[in-house]
């Protein structure tokens, strides 16, 4: 009787496994958008403009190559690569862009005036325009927070607990 309702049990789970990982496709979902969610390319391409690839890197939620509409600007890009991790450092941005004579640019601007502005002003930001192939870089540094040196101090007490314990076993025997 036990045996019988082993199985049952065993067929349920395998059953709800299965289900759960039916995939969910939504009518008119193009075959090609549901191949490549996980990579680092986006595409934000406007079917009536212009596109360019440009890329982002650093300490942005979603960094990659991105295709977007020739009108976008650095902020766009900044959205739509999620904006900056806690750990970015806006005040040091960084626009690398190639010309055609192969000589490297690269534009350095603070993002932390635009963000923190304690009044409006009328003179205009010095914003470089996105061209196809430039590269914008985020850079930062990581940030432990208390929770952080809570976990590696909780880490480190609890090897200490067990390899006093091991020890304890052994030089008992």
């Amino acid at each position: 009787m036990n045996r019988k309702y082993f199985v049952v049990v065993l067929m349920l789970l395998f059953a709800s496994l299965s289900f759960g990982q039916a995939k969910k496709y939504e009518i008119g979902t193009p075959y090609k958008n549901l191949t490549n969610r996980t990579g680092g390319f986006y595409d934000y391409s406007d079917p009536q403009e212009v596109n360019i690839k440009v890329s982002v890197w650093g300490f942005v939620k979603y960094p990659g190559k991105y295709i977007i509409p020739v009108y976008s600007d650095v902020s766009d890009l900044l959205s739509y690569a999620g904006g900056p991790t806690d750990d970015a450092h806006l005040d040091d941005l960084r626009l690398y862009r190639v010309l055609k004579d192969s000589t490297q640019i690269m534009y350095k601007f603070n993002w932390n005036d635009l963000l923190w502005e304690d009044s409006l002003h009328t003179k205009k930001v010095n914003m470089p325009k996105l061209k196809p192939g430039d590269v914008l870089l985020v850079p930062g540094s990581q940030r432990l927070y208390l929770r952080d040196w809570f976990s590696m101090a909780l880490s480190l007490v609890s090897v200490l607990i067990s390899l006093s314990i091991l020890i304890l076993n052994l030089t008992r025997k």
